[in-house]
């Protein structure tokens, strides 16, 4: 009897897969082995749970036996992985094993902590598990720090400050969003933020937390020391490349993959937060599906190739959200900048006049789509 295919994961990455093979074959043995409880909930939803006052299990879409119920497969909920043997094919959780046919690390990605005294005050926000650790804290906290600019920290900013805290963000670089745009460009977003009442640390580093009896000093790099009640850490993901580099697989920043997803071992791949393909990893929803959905056939039988087409990034930032595409973050493109009242379109040239990259916002958004078709790739 056929060992089947072995999924490790539990996150958007691993259902995803699960979906796409089912489309193709109803019966091939699918074991799905989670560390979570592998119940469904919408991960981009946790930008907005504060202000929308939803609590951790009011996340949750489908409980873990209605999906594998409804997919026809083998689920361990719950269950820590502790290796893998690709000599003779095997995944070991503790005393259990199972063999495999061809084995997917979906192990998704694990929130950075800067490694500073007092570290352990910090709390995170990359899954619906973490929001139920954390839970209480945030909602009972009055001022709160962000670590981080960036996507999910600027997010995180706006959400609680509607939900009527004051927040203050704090991060190494001179502008917001610094990796992904110009600064003038996500000005624009600064501005409003500041206009709500969020202050924003550029240039300033975190030194040390520590508890008080009113809650948490900060100590900041320039030496001031912010009282707040809550720190979540914000300031990029780590892919979780563990279980892989403990079986000798080729490892970098992720879990390296040629774009049939294979890893260096041809009965091993790997799907979503902790997978790099051509040097990049890609945490976001579009390129998850277009991955999963190719490696859905080729764990079947084909050699499809990924192929990824321009893709659209959204900032949820609802008083102000904005669309990109293209590699905006390239520092020799020529910016052409158009800003109205209504809205920010932003569009970046290469030297010879193409269109590289694009930002639009607020009622500008409606445009995004035509401008992914003028993207050159």
């Amino acid at each position: 009897m056929s060992a089947g295919i072995v999924i490790i994961g539990s996150g958007f990455a691993a259902r995803q897969l699960v979906k796409n093979i089912r489309k193709h074959d109803g019966q091939v043995p699918i074991r799905l082995i989670a560390a979570d409880s592998m119940d469904e909930y919408n991960k981009p939803d946790l930008s907005h749970v504060i202000s929308l006052n939803q609590r951790a299990d009011e996340m949750t879409r489908q409980r873990a036996g209605e999906f594998a119920e409804q997919y026809n497969l083998t689920l361990h909920a719950n269950t820590w992985v502790s290796d893998i043997d690709p000599n003779k094919r095997l995944v070991h959780c503790g005393e259990q094993q199972w063999q495999y046919d061809k084995l997917v690390l979906a192990t998704g990605s694990s929130a950075v902590l800067p490694p500073v005294p007092g570290r352990e005050l910090m709390l995170t926000l990359n899954s619906q598990q973490e929001y139920l650790a954390c839970e209480t804290a945030l909602r009972d906290a009055r001022r709160v720090m962000i670590l981080g600019g960036g996507l999910i920290g600027s997010e995180l900013a706006m959400d609680f400050c509607r939900a009527g805290k004051q927040v203050i963000v704090v991060d190494s670089a001179a502008s917001l969003l610094a990796s992904l745009m110009p600064a003038e460009v996500s000005s624009r977003l600064q501005h409003r933020l500041n206009q709500m009442g969020v202050e924003l640390l550029f240039n300033q580093r975190l030194e040390s937390l520590s508890k008080t009896a009113q809650g948490i000093d900060a100590t900041l790099s320039n030496g001031r020391i912010v009282g707040v009640d809550a720190v979540v850490a914000a300031i990029g993901l780590r892919p979780n490349v563990g279980l892989a580099q403990n079986a000798g697989l080729e490892i970098n920043r992720g879990i390296k993959v040629n774009r049939q997803l294979q890893t260096s071992d041809e009965n091993i791949y790997a799907l979503g937060d902790c997978a790099e393909i051509d040097g990049k990893v890609l945490p976001f929803l579009q390129p998850i599906q277009f991955s999963a959905m190719t490696l859905a056939k080729n764990l079947l039988g084909a050699a499809d190739g990924l192929s990824l087409p321009a893709m659209l990034v959204k900032v949820k930032t609802p008083e102000l959200p904005l669309h990109l595409a293209g590699e905006t973050q390239r520092a020799d493109l020529h910016w052409q900048i158009t800003a109205e009242p209504q809205g920010l379109i932003a569009k970046g040239y290469d030297e010879a006049l193409q269109l590289r990259a694009f930002i639009v916002s607020e009622a500008h958004m409606k445009m995004a789509f035509g401008l992914l078709r003028e993207l050159v790739l």
